[in-house]
């Protein structure tokens, strides 16, 4: 990941509903989530959700499919592998061992 993509993806996940957005695709797995049961499931309007959604595919971090008139939307797991290693490439002065990050946690 280069630096500018960096910047977009953590841009768009330092506001907390497109936080909570990100999270709630990423616990719901490869599978996704229809924006309304995302909606539903954090509270907002369809409007607002809508809106922050726009601002999280802009930065790479979902996609979204259409489905008749809904939208089906997924995390991008390898975006968000690419920014944690973006963010560690050089951790404890490359030195990782010593960061204690584990290169497999079990999770995604």
């Amino acid at each position: 990941m280069e630096t500018n993509d960096a910047l977009k993806a953590l841009s768009a996940l330092a506001q907390r509903t497109r936080l909570a957005i990100f999270r709630h695709l990423v616990g719901v797995g490869p599978d996704g989530a229809f924006a309304g049961d995302i909606a539903e499931a954090l509270g907002v309007s369809p409007s607002t959700l809508s809106f922050h959604l726009k601002e999280l595919a802009h930065a790479g971090l979902v996609h979204g499919e259409a489905h008749g008139r809904h939208v089906h939307y997924r995390a991008d797991f390898s975006r968000m592998r690419g920014l944690v290693d973006y963010l560690t490439a050089h951790c404890c002065d490359d030195r990782p061992a010593q960061c204690r990050l584990p290169d497999d946690t079990g999770r995604c």
